[in-house]
């Protein structure tokens, strides 16, 4: 990326997802520059405040509010703003209002020329990532959703949990909606190489299908439990931004569930959903092909239709 100093993030929106990907990244060290954007400047700036008092306990860095013309060199400008998920709301009934909210926000980048990556967080991240690359008019790899990276880790944790092993030797996904039309890919799922229902039976579960079932029901739902019990969900999500941020900066070739364009992949074209993709410092190389089962496809293509249906409403072209 030409003109970009890698050592920078934005991050705009400071509510609660925004303030705590702002903290995790002053606790990474990925970054010696983070500028924080919000419509409501003096939030921005206590939030500045407050992570800027604990750099003595971190790596030196400059931790500040701006405005959009503090981004241009910005190698990742993080979007968080919008409406949060209220109890009871799913993620697409946040639909028009952040569709709204993203009218307003994308056009302030575009016309400042940012060459950074634009990393999609607000919900519902699919369809939000899918207006992004719109509006802006970007190339769509430099266009990504933090999609089902936080599912995909909720998922990895409690099969984790189930197993007794450590979630990082859990290699599984979570595919197509961040939200209530998400698929397990339990076909492809396996533990260090092992697969999933020989672990399964190796550690002494006859009836694992029925519970990775259950478990994949618990992940699908455990967004709607936390804003239940404390009105919003925020640490995790974070930690997913972090290890996005990761790998763009250190250029990992990482796999992650990302949400992107899909460009006949599966037979679905011209929406945004999450499958497993290549990301690099240019953003998305390409994506992974796993091999999913019959009825994990089927529910794949059902979750495009879901999403596509949204977008028509958008009447993005108004």
């Amino acid at each position: 990326m030409e003109n970009v100093n890698i050592r920078k993030v934005a991050i705009i929106g400071c509510g609660f997802v925004g303030s705590a990907s702002a903290f995790a990244l002053m606790q990474s060290g990925l970054f010696s520059e983070i500028v924080l954007i919000d419509v409501n400047s003096d939030k921005a700036e206590g939030e500045a405040m407050d992570i800027s008092h604990g750099i003595p306990f971190a790596r030196h860095m400059k931790v500040y509010a701006g405005t959009y013309d503090d981004i241009t060199d910005a190698s990742i400008i993080i979007i968080t703003a919008g409406a949060g998920q209220k109890p009871g709301e799913s993620r697409l009934d946040l639909v028009s209002k952040n569709v709204a909210i993203y009218r307003s926000i994308i056009p302030e980048i575009t016309r400042r020329g940012c060459p950074g990556i634009l990393l999609v967080v607000s919900n519902p991240v699919d369809i939000l990532t899918y207006v992004t690359l719109k509006l802006s008019g970007y190339p769509p790899e430099r266009v990504i959703g933090s999609g089902t990276v936080l599912d995909s880790a909720r998922l990895k944790y409690s099969l984790g949990e189930l197993l007794g092993v450590d979630s990082k030797s859990v290699h599984a996904f979570i595919i197509g909606e961040h939200g209530d039309s998400e698929i397990a890919a339990f076909s492809c799922a396996n533990i260090s190489g092992i697969g999933m229902d020989e672990f399964c039976e190796m550690r002494g579960y006859s009836d694992h299908v029925k519970k990775c079932r259950e478990i994949a029901g618990e992940v699908k739902n455990s967004a709607y439990e936390i804003i239940e019990k404390k009105q919003a969900t925020y640490y995790g999500i974070a930690m997913s931004v972090r290890r996005i941020c990761e790998v763009i900066i250190r250029d990992e070739k990482s796999i992650l569930p990302i949400s992107c364009i899909m460009n006949g992949e599966y037979g679905i074209c011209d929406v945004a959903l999450s499958m497993p993709a290549i990301i690099g410092k240019d953003g998305v190389e390409t994506h992974v092909p796993i091999a999913l089962d019959e009825e994990e496809l089927a529910s794949l293509r059902c979750s495009a239709e879901t999403l596509r249906k949204i977008l028509e409403e958008c009447r993005l072209d108004a």
